[in-house]
This record gives structure tokens, sequence and C-alpha cells, in this order.
């Protein structure tokens, strides 16, 4: 069976390294990168199974990220699970709107985000 590939947009670098590590153990194919603008050229050059996306990221944040992905038919079918800091009802309903598939806010167990990523990739 191939392995499920995941992009990973994290602009904390210390967090990136984490979640690699842990979807890495867990058999996933990973890819990472620290921006808005990075997340949407590594879709260009190969398209991942799931994004693991946070909000608040340089030069794009993830709300707009997620609105591009969805809105594009090439892209549009990949989940989009949201990590984020950003907890008001205002912040998830934003997740929504623009398409998000799941919404984890930080802090967050590892075992719900490698769950919730099942849940989507079965």
């Amino acid at each position: 069976m191939a392995k499920k590939k995941v992009l990973i947009v994290e602009d904390e670098e210390s967090l990136l390294k984490l979640e690699s590590i842990l979807l890495t153990t867990k058999g996933y194919e990973v890819r990472g990168v620290a921006n808005g603008r990075a997340a949407l050229e590594a879709l260009e050059a190969e398209l991942p199974d799931l994004v693991l996306l946070d909000v608040m990221l340089p030069e794009m944040d993830g709300f707009e990220v997620c609105r591009r992905i969805k809105n594009d038919p090439k892209t549009a079918a990949i989940p989009v699970v949201m990590l984020t800091a950003k907890k008001t009802a205002e912040d998830m309903a934003k997740g929504d709107e623009v398409g998000a598939d799941r919404y984890i806010t930080k802090p967050f167990k590892s075992v719900m985000v490698i769950e919730t990523m099942e849940q989507l990739l079965s």
C-alpha cells in the first residue's frame, strides 16, 4: 500500500518538526512548508492526500490558503485539517466558511490529530 502524503503548513519550526516526526513514524510521507504561499506552490508541485494547516501564517493566512484549495477543482477534494490557536466562535465559523474539513485548536493531543486524519483518509 502506498504511503499517504500529508502537507503540513506550520510557521513555528519546532511544531513543524514535531508534527513531521510524529506523522513519519505513523507511516505517512510528509512535506512541510512554513507559509501560505509555499503551501500553494507545494500543492502545484504534488498533490497530497491531506493538508494540516495552521491559521496564523506569514504572507497568507491559513483561511485564505484553505479557501484557495477548496475553490480549485484540482485540489477541492483534498481534506484540510486546520490546527490553530484561534479558538473563538468567529474563527471556527470562518474555518467552516472557507471549507476546512476539521478545525482543531491548540494545544491538541497528537492522537486526536491522527484519528481525525485517519477518518478523513479512509
